[in-house]
């Protein structure tokens, strides 16, 4: 089946990988941060139910013109209303960022079922020199592959700059959920995987 792919950027560079975590006879997905419903609507061919959440407004209403089939909603992912241990695989990609990320890794673990799966691929800033040289090392081949894709997306995506770096995500991440799997990720990103007992 063809993924519905209008754009590409260093987001949907993830969505790969994110499909491929998505667990067998998925019956509900929740993607935080869903911007314009990309990854959703992918999501939602691989699911029974999905539920689209992000903060901005302009955001929700492109995405529910844009796709039929998943739920979006509008409001603060930290308080928005939604069942406890209601999914079974929670994403989110370059959204963390924009919250408190202990009480969001802490509220996506409480919304996973036993079992279920938890995908987050966020933004961190160089803190250390070995942060800073592979910024560097990989900025050639991050700009040329910009380039060749044609990189691009929707305008009005809400930005803002990373707080944590690299190694203060992954020992953060370590606290909320014990065992996650953390990788760092040549186009400025970095993953953690983590299913619940």
């Amino acid at each position: 089946m063809r993924e519905e792919q209008p754009y590409w950027n260093t987001n949907v560079a993830r969505h790969a990988g994110i499909l491929r975590a998505v667990p067998p006879e998925c019956g509900a997905a929740l993607d935080v941060g869903c911007g314009d419903g990309l990854l959703a609507a992918k999501l939602a061919r691989r699911c029974g139910r999905v539920v689209g959440v992000d903060s901005s407004a302009g955001m929700v209403a492109r995405a529910r013109a844009l796709h039929a089939e998943p739920t979006f909603l509008e409001g603060d992912f930290l308080t928005v209303d939604l069942p406890a241990e209601g999914f079974d695989f929670v994403c989110s990609v370059t959204a963390v960022h924009h919250m408190d990320f202990t009480a969001a890794l802490t509220r996506m673990r409480e919304l996973l079922c036993p079992g279920g799966v938890l995908v987050v691929v966020g933004l961190a800033r160089e803190e250390t020199a070995a942060d800073w040289a592979r910024r560097v090392a990989a900025a050639p081949l991050v700009r040329t592959v910009k380039v060749l894709r044609r990189a691009g997306g929707p305008t009005g995506m809400p930005e803002a700059a990373p707080g944590m770096g690299y190694r203060r995500v992954r020992e953060a991440a370590e606290q909320v959920l014990p065992g996650v799997r953390y990788r760092w990720h040549l186009l400025r990103r970095y993953s953690l995987t983590w299913r619940k007992p």
